[in-house]
């Protein structure tokens, strides 16, 4: 149920997110949109994980965000690689053939920051991923 309250939220803002860049990038170098759009929507999206597809039962802290940006940033790096492919290929590309490039790159980046976000960010101490050291479990702790 998470992932799919996971696609809703993040999915909608990612779509949202496509249609700021290509806005912005009328009037900038489109990975500067790109950046500006992604930490808005990185934060945006942050907020609403923790209250609502992973519900934490409040907002998130500064850990969950600065946790958030490490995927972000990869999820960037991937949109905007996919992207600039795009030009180098086809450097007279629509905006209808940018957004789906646009778009699939961030729905493939967002099933990889899905699985962080469930099994690091989010995650209770009981459900993190365990780490064996002989007969005894010790549970994974990730720096703050």
């Amino acid at each position: 149920m998470a992932f799919i309250r996971f696609v809703i939220f993040g999915g909608g803002v990612g779509i949202l997110a496509g249609f700021a860049v290509s806005l912005l990038a009328v009037f900038m170098p489109w990975a500067l949109a790109n950046a500006i759009v992604t930490v808005a929507s990185t934060a945006l999206c942050t907020e609403l994980h923790a209250r609502y597809t992973f519900r934490k039962g409040r907002g998130a802290g500064w850990r969950e965000h600065w946790q958030c940006a490490g995927s972000a940033t990869a999820a960037y790096l991937v949109t905007s690689f996919a992207v600039g492919v795009l030009h180098l290929v086809q450097p007279a590309a629509g905006t209808a053939t940018e957004q789906l490039v646009y778009l699939g790159a961030s729905g493939l980046a967002g099933a990889g920051r899905f699985v962080v976000l469930r099994l690091y960010v989010f995650a209770t101490r009981s459900s993190r991923p365990v780490r064996r050291h002989g007969a005894s479990a010790v549970p994974v702790q990730l720096a703050a």
